[in-house]
């Protein structure tokens, strides 16, 4: 992990992840619980999985509940991605805001979520991977979501893929956020 960039929403970062390349290919680290630490960020994650995405998706906007909520990192191995961080945590001073950034296989570049942020993303390439790092093992019984059009971002597709259960998310105003600013 080269650099750290916190974002407009505290605990957010976008991390450039340590890359190296030369005539056999390309070399990433997108882990290093040192640098982790050093930075006052959760440094043990229990979980790792990635979702393969067509051009026009858009996944989201996820969280777990308490006690199974995660922090996360996330990153892309294939393709292109706007990821979209919005903030649920009560006190914080960007509640209800979102940030966002372009991940990529190309860019090198990982987010850092705190816990008690929804993520989501829309799919700008098709074949694009984007892996998962989470510091709690997912629960199904703690899912939560915001759906993705009610809190104010520009996505880039009028009529996007998504799946049946984001369109039934609840909206940000109707949310009852169980996350506390600390």
């Amino acid at each position: 992990m080269k650099t750290f960039t916190e974002l407009s929403i505290p605990g957010v970062f976008e991390i450039e992840m340590f890359h190296a390349g030369d005539d056999r290919g390309m070399f990433v680290k997108p882990y290093h619980k040192d640098t982790l630490e050093k930075h006052g960020l959760v440094s043990e994650f229990r979980e790792s999985f990635y979702s393969t995405n067509k051009k026009g998706v858009i996944r989201g906007m996820h969280f777990q509940y308490p006690p199974h909520d995660h922090a996360k990192i996330v990153y892309c191995t294939s393709g292109k991605l706007i990821d979209v961080i919005l903030d649920l945590r009560i006190g914080s001073p960007t509640y209800g805001k979102s940030v966002q950034i372009e991940l990529s296989a190309d860019n090198f570049k990982a987010a850092y979520l705190p816990i008690g942020v929804a993520h989501g993303f829309a799919v700008l390439e098709d074949n694009t991977c984007m892996v998962y790092l989470t510091s709690t093992v997912h629960a199904p019984s703690s899912d939560g979501g915001i759906h993705f059009a009610s809190f104010e971002c520009i996505w880039p597709f009028e009529s996007p893929i998504t799946s049946e259960r984001d369109l039934e998310f609840q909206t940000l105003k109707e949310f009852e956020s169980p996350f506390i600013y600390a």
